[in-house]
């Protein structure tokens, strides 16, 4: 009998240590997520959407891959979000809560030096096949890999090697503690291994995948069209995190290369969703009998996102460009006032932060725990980050901006910068000129009373509109003087920081480091974010690099808008409650419906 009983007892430990210990369906980056256990849906879906039609799509430019998982070439609108799911899905109604998908449970170790993820036995590809442990390690291993886009590498830099533990239970061991890894390891897409079939990565691109998602590709003609089928036998469709949601049968995208031209087929029927990202076109060109009829619904819609920055990008890796004082200079040449009352129709609001419309936006001076975070770096700072609060150049009027153009004309000259026959040049003679590289011609006209400003400075400034696989491709190989880019900005940032502002990042070729910035200070702060104890250490931080960002003068500060313009055929169904971090058109895909 005490044999038996040694025995259960033995039995019982060895299940309780290959259990996870704090396993659970739902996460939150420092706070107890909104939805308990059990939760039936999100509160931004309409659990009893009807199923069924077909959604009618457009996208911009071309594409030529269907694999988006690459640096190389354009993948089609989609595919992502339609066929590939994560382990664990982003709620949208809370900075960084995730809830199971793929994983049933997830349990971060208590040294938080590893993370385990329990697979649901019923998940599936859209070939039959289960989505095993190994299909995650295969996913995670292929995603690090040199075929790959270089941002996963960026993104789990911190994660030492994936290791099956059975057939549905995988586990990330870390090379240090990072407060959201396990959380952004929940958010891995994953693919199928046999898809792959022992193939290169990059061989895919012109493969139709094989992914666990709601959909399938039906049918494609490259750059033109690429269409939808919902998987009728979808395995999670009836989860509390997909309840409501994907109600297309079919959804569909057809490509335009010219935004007028698309605007007019969208009037004409060709397609039923419009979201509008110029604002000429918002005030002007939504109009005409569909729209006073009733047939086309024109309408904002408020978010709370994190509006990140929007500007015009210097790249320093130019010698041009490496002399904080003559980036200051280039931006006290934009008048956004005047832009936004005669351009913009009075629309935007001028980017003051790297996290503009956010609490993470520096304001003020810094003082308290920020001063004491950028106190050992002021000798490498410049004096401003402690003495002044960072606010865009104000013109609007002859006067002001006579002022901007007079402060930029010193600048240029305590950089070594002359006007020299109504041109600018330096010791050497050598003109200043350079071109701002353009991926939408709506742009234009927003470069072109720049561009006439600068002139007056004596700076040969043009800027030129190009195709947009092109555009991708220069952007990428950092192939340019400055562009127009966004630093988008999630509620709660971090490994992505890496990507976008760190040193690593500045000669890696696809990164988001478009200005190239190499600073140990900037180097520091970002990890400051990245391994915040807390939500309030991470606020700080954030901050303290905000501020050295745009002390910086990296770029031109640009405008964000706290709505969403969208317009839309009157054929659909959407739900009561707007979630409150969300972008519009994935907003679409996952949440609307085909009216009965």
């Amino acid at each position: 009998m005490i044999a038996l009983l040694q025995s259960l007892a033995a039995a019982l430990l060895w299940v309780l240590l290959m259990m996870p210990s704090q396993a659970a369906p739902a996460l939150a980056l420092g706070y107890t997520p909104v939805y308990p256990p059990g939760f039936t849906h999100f509160h931004y879906v309409n659990p009893e959407a009807p199923k069924g039609g077909e959604l009618l799509m457009s996208a911009f430019g071309s594409f030529d891959s269907l694999n988006p998982f690459l640096l190389k070439g354009l993948p089609a609108a989609g595919l992502s979000l339609l066929v590939f799911e994560s382990l664990l899905e982003k709620s949208l109604d809370e900075p960084f809560s995730m809830y199971g998908l793929l994983a049933e449970d997830v349990d971060l170790a208590e040294d938080g030096l590893s993370v385990t993820f329990r697979l649901r036995p019923q998940a599936r590809f859209s070939d039959g096949t289960p989505v095993t442990a190994q299909d995650v390690k295969f996913s995670f291993d292929t995603l690090r890999s040199t075929p790959a886009h270089p941002m996963y590498r960026f993104y789990w830099a911190d994660v030492e090697r994936a290791e099956v533990l059975d057939v549905r239970t995988v586990r990330f061991v870390f090379k240090r503690t990072n407060p959201e890894l396990h959380l952004i390891l929940g958010e891995m897409p994953v693919l199928s291994e046999r898809w792959v079939n022992g193939r290169s990565f990059d061989q895919l691109a012109r493969v139709v995948p094989v992914g666990s998602g709601p959909y399938v590709v039906e049918s494609f003609a490259w750059g033109k069209q690429i269409r939808y089928r919902r998987n009728p036998d979808y395995w999670a469709q009836d989860l509390p995190v997909r309840r409501g949601m994907f109600n297309f049968d079919r959804i569909s995208f057809k490509y335009y290369k010219d935004r007028t031209v698309s605007l007019e087929a969208f009037k004409a029927g060709e397609f039923e969703f419009f979201y509008e990202n110029h604002s000429k076109r918002w005030a002007r060109d939504h109009e005409g009998p569909r729209y006073a009829s009733g047939e086309i619904i024109k309408t904002t819609i408020p978010h709370h996102n994190n509006a990140g920055m929007q500007g015009i990008v210097f790249n320093t890796r130019r010698a041009l460009f490496q002399d904080r004082r003559v980036r200051e200079a280039l931006g006290l040449a934009m008048d956004f006032e005047w832009s936004n009352r005669n351009l913009f129709y009075g629309q935007y609001t001028r980017c003051d932060s790297y996290f503009s419309n956010s609490e993470l936006a520096a304001q003020g001076l810094p003082q308290g725990e920020e001063l004491a975070l950028l106190e050992p770096y002021r000798d490498q700072l410049p004096p401003e980050v402690f003495t002044h609060e960072f606010k865009p150049p104000v013109a609007g009027d002859a006067a002001k901006l006579r002022d901007n153009l007079i402060r930029a004309k010193h600048l240029l000259e305590e950089a070594g910068w002359r006007v020299r026959d109504g041109v600018l040049v330096n010791a050497e003679g050598r003109p200043f000129r350079f071109e701002i590289l353009l991926g939408q011609k709506g742009f234009e006209r927003v470069m072109a009373p720049y561009v006439y400003n600068l002139r007056k400075l004596g700076i040969q400034a043009d800027y030129r509109t190009i195709d947009a696989a092109l555009y991708q491709r220069r952007v990428d190989t950092f192939d340019f003087d400055a562009v127009i880019e966004v630093f988008g900005q999630s509620q709660s940032p971090g490994n992505e920081l890496f990507n976008m502002f760190h040193s690593q990042s500045a000669d890696r070729e696809g990164s988001n480091n478009y200005m190239g910035v190499k600073d140990p200070v900037v180097d520091a702060l970002v990890e400051k974010i990245v391994y915040a104890k807390d939500r309030q250490s991470l606020v700080t931080a954030a901050h303290a690099l905000d501020r050295v960002l745009l002390w910086g003068h990296y770029l031109v500060p640009n405008w964000y808008i706290g709505v969403h313009r969208i317009a839309y055929w009157d054929k659909f169904g959407r739900p009561a409650v707007l979630p409150l971090y969300f972008e519009a058109e994935p907003w679409v895909l996952k949440t609307w419906w085909h009216k009965p």
